[in-house]
């Protein structure tokens, strides 16, 4: 199995090139435009719609004949993901243009590309940094797709294929609890705080409201003062966001590729819609959907590829209300979670009791012997005396999870 990953090369435009730029992705828009509406909307077969519709579309764009292609393919994949979601497709802007081994090239020598225009071809010299060199040195890339941005910059993202090592079998799993306190928690008991992440989206949100207070009722040079601010400002949070996540999800894997284990994460796929139906404030409704597991997760997806470490996912359900020691369901609050076994009376982190209790769920999702390692026996469970019989009922009822 093959992986592909994208490098995002800047580029250095001169001033007469930008027009030819421009021309180009409006001409590849234009293309996609025209296939879309002369051809049938249900057809999605790349071969009919290019049978149909090839000569006509590359008159009417000036394309290349691989770029008109690529226009074709590029019609044909938003209708099928407009498909699956039950949608039409909208509309085509003048942002990008997909380009291959036949309109692109790249040349390590003088870090330089050039790509097929609608007349001839262009050089650019590449604006990027010893990561981007690092990736792309010996390199030989059959893709890319040219985007403009929307402060007008033009950048490549070069698209780079290789081989990953196998994924090794094991048992070893390292559990992963993720939240917004701890950004992520392992099984073994370290933690990656998200106090740093809370501060800064806190201070990021009070300087957007002032200024965007500024910007609709100060004075016309306020006024002009704080939109730019505000445009400057764009975006920061959202890149130490990304910076961060990309650290903690390199250590975590640097971590379970050392130790030849898997890691083990909770799929909290539509939590923000459940928790959003709760009464909570503004201010914590904020706070919970700026929260970015789905990001994590997805870092640590390819990452886990890259360097050949098995990523597993488990039902969230009671990981942090249930004992990794005895599993029986306790008390949790806040960050302490408590044993209602007195044979166990386990008390600690809830953090790491749930982290504890993924990897062993992550165990099971490749056991073939069943749940039977999650289960306890009623006999040696004694419950506090302090709790209702009803409560202890329902705990009882509980203590062999399914």
């Amino acid at each position: 199995m093959s992986q592909v990953l994208t490098v995002s090369c800047k580029l250095t435009v001169a001033p007469q090139q930008v027009e030819k730029l421009d021309a180009v992705l409006a001409a590849f828009a234009r293309c996609c435009e025209f296939v879309n509406t002369k051809t049938p909307e249900k057809l999605t077969n790349q071969i009919a719609v290019q049978s149909l519709i090839y000569k006509e579309a590359r008159t009417h764009s000036g394309l290349s004949a691989q770029m008109t292609i690529h226009a074709i393919r590029r019609v044909c994949a938003n209708r099928k993901t407009a498909k699956q979601k039950n949608q039409k497709v909208k509309g085509f802007a003048p942002t990008s243009a997909t380009y291959d081994a036949r309109t692109f090239t790249f040349r390590e020598s003088d870090w330089s590309v050039t790509l097929t225009m609608l007349k001839g071809r262009e050089k650019f010299r590449l604006h990027i940094g010893n990561y981007q060199r690092h990736l792309l040195a010996g390199q030989n890339p059959k893709s890319a797709t040219l985007v403009k941005r929307k402060d007008g910059s033009f950048y490549l993202q070069i698209q780079l294929e290789s081989e990953p090592p196998a994924i090794p079998d094991t048992d070893d799993v390292l559990g992963v609890d993720l939240g917004r306190t701890d950004i992520a928690c392992t099984s073994e008991g370290e933690k990656y705080s998200g106090k740093e992440v809370t501060q800064t989206r806190e201070r990021y949100s009070r300087v957007r409201a002032s200024l965007q207070r500024k910007a609709s009722k100060g004075t016309r040079s306020t006024r002009r003062r704080a939109r730019q601010v505000l445009q400057r400002l764009s975006g920061r949070e959202r890149r130490f966001q990304t910076w961060l996540n990309h650290t903690i999800s390199y250590r975590l894997i640097q971590q379970a590729k050392q130790s030849n284990q898997a890691i083990a994460l909770e799929n909290l796929t539509g939590i923000r819609e459940r928790t959003n139906e709760l009464p909570r404030s503004k201010t914590e409704r904020r706070r919970s959907n700026s929260w970015a597991f789905y990001q994590l997760r997805q870092f640590l997806s390819y990452k886990g590829i890259k360097f050949g470490v098995d990523i597993r996912l488990v039902d969230p359900r009671y990981t942090s209300k249930t004992c990794h020691c005895c599993k029986v369901i306790g008390n949790r609050r806040g960050k302490k979670f408590e044993c209602l076994n007195l044979t166990c009376g386990w008390v600690g982190d809830a953090d790491v009791n749930g982290a504890k209790n993924i990897a062993t769920w992550g165990v099971l999702v490749n056991n073939p012997g069943g749940s039977g390692m999650m289960s306890c026996s009623l006999r040696d469970v004694v419950f506090r005396a302090t709790e209702s019989p009803r409560c202890i009922a329902e705990q009882s009822a509980s203590g062999r999870l399914r």
